[in-house]
């Protein structure tokens, strides 16, 4: 060839970059596979990956390879190619694969292509790392955008079940929705109800939670934030957490009322699980909206310890839970603890006034009062207890007369057939 006809440095360039795409075309399908063996032998996590996934996994590298020649044929292109990678790839392996996972299986990719290419000259081993480069961002913008939809669908979902537990409209799907928020709890739940704070940081109290070794179901309604709290599956990762079972739930309330807004709150009682919550939301929300009424509730208070003010505002609940906690066993047990009871209570919680009225000794009124406390678990020498009393023996009596009046009239008019 003369020095006239020898080809231009630019023609030059232009044929070896058209006969090295024609070799990565010749070659990619051996890239592929050497790919896939090298994938089988390093990462035992796709070894172990049933055969329709590790399939959309090499059809990920495989994809990733063309989208590679592609992208050398046209540098000049923006950098979306990347993006067609994950496109081939199935909706749920996303779900199978980690980010972690996903940027392993990138590395090795790279590592096999530079194998085949080593000898084809420094250009084309910079064009893959600068491409494998905008691969790893694409893989991390995508896991990114999977994660970011993830979480808004579960902040929805959980707004759901726990509208869905206080409202007490539960129904088959309930279980199949808290499992699919990955709760881990298990056993003893409670729900405790307390303002927003102006600031409120929902991460902050996920952590919180996990140190405590619980796990925590949040509603932000407004200006009213609900928890629904439950003992948490013991995790590898959780050992600087407290031990659940030690901690009771007013202490898991207490350590989680800095996390609340100003105001009351207000702790449910304990229920089995996390099904049954909707009868400790019920308490909880009822004392919640009439813990104002006692000028000196703790904070957190539990529901049951607001009954009285509960049963003023016509809770049902809270009328029939004193008078089958209080009344019936007093009841059932013996009639000289009523009696007492009542006449301690109307002699303004006076132990010889009461002996007087009874005509027996105060040594035996201390004796019936410590009877009441051992069967009911309250004690009536205390102000706030002896008010929970009061108003159980109130509405017991109440219910007593209303049941008796009603078998009056029946036989009344039995009689008159």
């Amino acid at each position: 060839m003369t020095p006239d006809s020898s080809p231009a440095p630019g023609a030059r360039s232009a044929l070896d970059k058209q006969s090295t795409l024609a070799w990565l075309r010749r070659i990619s399908g051996d890239i592929a596979t050497a790919t896939l063996h090298r994938l089988e032998e390093t990462l035992p996590w796709y070894a172990e990956m049933p055969p329709a996934r590790r399939s959309a996994v090499g059809l990920v590298a495989q994809s990733g390879i063309s989208s590679f020649i592609d992208w050398y044929e046209h540098p000049e292109a923006p950098p979306t190619i990347a993006a067609d990678i994950f496109a081939a790839a199935p909706r749920e392996l996303l779900r199978s694969v980690s980010l972690q996972q996903t940027l392993q299986l990138v590395r090795v990719t790279v590592e096999v292509t530079e194998e085949k290419v080593r000898d084809r000259g420094e250009h084309l081993r910079e064009a893959i790392l600068l491409y494998s480069r905008d691969v790893a961002f694409t893989a991390a913008d995508v896991y990114a955008r999977a994660a970011e939809s993830r979480g808004l669908w579960d902040a929805r979902l959980e707004a759901l079940v726990v509208d869905t537990i206080l409202t007490g409209e539960t129904d088959d799907e309930l279980p199949s929705r808290i499992a699919a928020l990955g709760w881990h709890g298990h056993g003893e739940v409670s729900v405790l109800v307390g303002t927003t704070p102006p600031a409120f940081d929902v991460d902050q109290v996920r952590r919180r939670a996990r140190k405590l070794g619980v796990d925590v179901l949040i509603g932000v309604q407004g200006s009213r934030l609900v928890l629904v709290i439950g003992r948490a599956v013991a995790a590898d990762d959780q050992r600087g957490a407290e031990p659940a079972e030690s901690l009771t739930f007013r202490e898991i309330a207490q350590a989680l009322e800095p996390h609340f807004g100003d105001g009351h709150l207000v702790l449910g009682p304990t229920v089995p699980a996390l099904v049954d919550a909707s009868v400790s939301a019920r308490a909880a929300l009822a004392g919640f909206a009439v813990a104002a009424a006692w000028r000196a509730a703790p904070r957190p208070v539990e529901a049951d310890d607001l009954l009285p003010e509960r049963a003023l505002a016509g809770d049902a609940f809270a009328k029939r839970t004193l008078v089958e906690r209080i009344y019936r066993p007093l009841e059932g047990h013996s009639t000289d603890l009523i009696t007492t009871l009542w006449s301690y209570l109307d002699n303004g919680r006076s132990l010889e006034a009461t002996a007087r009225d009874l005509f027996v000794h105060p040594n035996t009124v201390r004796y019936r009062l410590k009877r009441v406390s051992d069967v009911i678990g309250w004690d009536a020498t205390g102000p706030r207890e002896a008010l929970i009393l009061q108003t159980a023996l109130i509405l017991g009596s109440i219910g007593t007369n209303e049941v008796s009046r009603r078998r009056g009239v029946a036989r009344r008019a039995d009689r008159g057939r």
